[in-house]
């Protein structure tokens, strides 16, 4: 369970870091974000889904 909290806080941390560097562009992300297809965005997130499991399972094996 420390395993998760410790994942959860290393999100927020790297989500936070990217708003405090790059506040102008996150802006400009979240206005073209309503533009884009939702298949982009799925497609987009299961990229996102399998790269992470893959990250995570090379970092435990």
């Amino acid at each position: 369970m420390s395993d998760l909290w410790a994942a959860l806080g290393l999100v927020l941390v790297l989500e936070g870091a990217m708003y405090a560097l790059f506040p102008a562009q996150m802006i400009e992300m979240m206005r073209r974000l309503p533009h884009l297809p939702p298949a982009s965005l799925r497609v987009f997130g299961i990229t996102a889904v399998a790269v992470g499991w893959l990250i995570v399972w090379w970092v435990r094996h």
